[in-house]
């Protein structure tokens, strides 16, 4: 027998995500999903009228598929992905995995190349800004063991997270949206960290389950060349099958003039990757109310609720700042009682302290007005 929660989410993905209308395609890649909750995403769009097309991807396949690839041959893959793109209207990234480590052991060239004619083009360039398009995890065990919670726990866990009333969700996002467009110079202060920076003239989104799953952050991006400071994170962070501790960034005028981590050579090959690897492409907050720790996955360490992520390389061109690049590196800094505190300052308003918002209109962000 299915599991009806299989049902819930394909409605989430098809209803609310993507929107789905009849007549469009949607593609359903998918990474180690069990046929049981592809079957039910089937189902759900050819009960809105929309046409399926399904692509069953391995992790492990994939790595091979890099690491004894030439240029030409990632070139041709990239191509091929990128005209199946260009034939739908929606995109539904499941993505499930194993080992978490799988490209650990590949080539930094050979990631340079696959970032330069796979994901780029496909993903960064065309997907993101071209279609309806959704990314999600999928519940696995070594999941729930880098959360250090039993199988069925994380199950749980990942159902409420990500079936959650993101309208009601969206809604409450409505005054930090409004208060993000009209500020000019933000403040990040936390052990480690006193960072400034101005979102002046770039568009606030709010992130409300239609493109990440589970969702709920708001995001900006900084005024290109206006990061000065230090920030010290105080979560892991994985980035092309490598984990990365103790990151630390410093910025003069924009740029990242100096980055130390657990890997710093591996950190800064990634950030040597292009020009614009070394500037910040997003600015957002954390806000999902059952997202309370890490668990060293990005989808869902991003949406912590009192975090923040700064992130290094692409700007998304709903809050495009100017800066491009192959990269596109979400690390969190987690401002809660438990994890250090802090406080973010707007135009030197006190906006929200150990993670809780204190004016009264964003109040209803935090995690006891959202569960």
């Amino acid at each position: 027998m299915q599991d009806p929660r299989y049902a819930k989410l394909a409605d989430t993905l098809i209803d609310y995500s993507t929107r789905l209308k009849a007549g469009e395609v949607v593609y359903i890649e998918a990474f180690d999903i069990p046929v049981a909750m592809l079957e039910a995403l089937v189902k759900k769009a050819r009960s809105v009228g929309g046409i399926p097309l399904v692509s069953q991807k391995s992790p492990r396949l994939v790595r091979q598929l890099i690491k004894g690839a030439t240029e030409a041959d990632l070139k041709l893959i990239g191509e091929v992905e990128l005209a199946t793109m260009k034939r739908v209207q929606a995109y539904i990234g499941m993505r499930g995995a194993a080992n978490i480590t799988e490209n650990s052991d590949i080539p930094k060239d050979r990631m340079q190349l696959f970032l330069k004619h796979w994901q780029e083009p496909v993903h960064s360039n065309y997907r993101v800004p071209k279609t309806k398009w959704v990314i999600t995890r999928w519940p696995s065990p070594s999941m729930a063991q880098l959360a250090q919670m039993s199988t069925e726990a994380f199950e749980d866990f990942y159902f409420d997270t990500c079936t959650l009333d993101y309208a009601r969700m969206s809604r409450a996002m409505a005054p930090l949206v409004e208060l993000m467009s009209r500020t000019d110079e933000v403040r990040l202060v936390s052990p480690g960290t006193d960072l400034r920076f101005s979102i002046k003239g770039i568009p606030v989104v709010k992130c409300d389950g239609d493109k990440n799953i589970p969702d709920g952050e708001v995001y900006t991006a900084p005024v290109r060349d206006s990061v000065n400071g230090t920030i010290r994170y105080n979560t892991r962070s994985i980035y092309l099958g490598k984990v990365y501790d103790n990151v630390e960034f410093t910025f003069k005028d924009g740029r990242i003039v100096k980055a130390r981590s657990s890997d710093t050579d591996s950190m800064d090959a990634v950030l040597d990757t292009d020009e614009g690897a070394r500037y910040i492409g997003e600015f957002a907050m954390g806000l999902n109310p059952y997202v309370t720790r890490p668990i060293l996955d990005t989808l869902f360490d991003e949406k912590i609720a009192g975090s923040i992520h700064l992130t290094p390389g692409h700007a998304y061109d709903e809050a495009f700042n100017g800066n491009r690049s192959a990269v596109h590196w979400d690390i969190v800094l987690i401002q809660t009682k438990e994890w250090g505190g802090g406080e973010i300052y707007f135009d030197d308003v006190l906006v929200r302290k150990d993670g809780l918002f204190v004016l009264d209109e964003l109040k209803g962000l935090n995690p006891g007005a959202l569960k």
